[in-house]
């Protein structure tokens, strides 16, 4: 495959991805997004590896542009080490919601590839059991088949396959489409 047949099939899987992308969820996470806001709680957003990253930045979207308090325990590296190392992987973000003093007028935002299983971003799964314990509201922007994330969503933004070999790619460069939709329909 040549680069320019290869960059075609990449924007085609993307325009794909636009035509699929489930337009009612991004809806259902904009109101609950207006509602955090309106309430005055807070939005605490998940993801590791290149998700980590993203909910970085769109810590800074949500807080700057669009005036909710928000956080993401993956940018504090010493406290997430140094839970990791004395707690475990599993209870990283659960830990650190605690602390938070997570409560119902607030939300949690999943970004992950796959959404967290009995095996995998247990971390995720863990915290995500804590939100609905709480009472919190959940939204996830997740891709495959949503994984645990989908199952206790109150909106689920599953970014569709369109290319199994590229799904994480897709799935991590929608996460950062979806989340500025969202902060900019404030």
């Amino acid at each position: 495959m040549t680069t320019k047949e290869y960059i075609d099939q990449y924007l085609n899987e993307t325009q794909k991805i636009v035509e699929t992308v489930p337009r009612g969820e991004i809806e259902k996470a904009v109101e609950i997004l207006r509602r955090v806001k309106q309430e005055e709680g807070r939005l605490f957003i998940l993801g590791v590896g290149g998700s980590a990253a993203n909910a970085s930045h769109a810590v800074n979207d949500f807080r700057k542009i669009g005036g909710i308090e928000t956080y993401a325990p993956t940018d504090n590296v010493s406290e997430l080490t140094a839970r990791t190392n004395d707690e475990g992987w599993e209870t990283t973000f659960t830990e650190w919601l605690k602390i938070s003093k997570l409560k119902e007028k607030d939300a949690v935002m999943v970004l992950s590839v796959g959404g967290g299983s009995a095996t995998t971003s247990l971390n995720i799964v863990n915290a995500l059991k804590l939100t609905k314990e709480r009472g919190g509201s959940i939204i996830s922007i997740v891709s495959r088949s949503g994984g645990y994330s989908k199952e206790v969503s109150d909106a689920c933004i599953l970014i569709p396959v369109v290319a199994e070999e590229r799904i994480t790619p897709h799935a991590e460069g929608w996460q950062g489409i979806v989340w500025h939709l969202l902060v900019n329909a404030l």
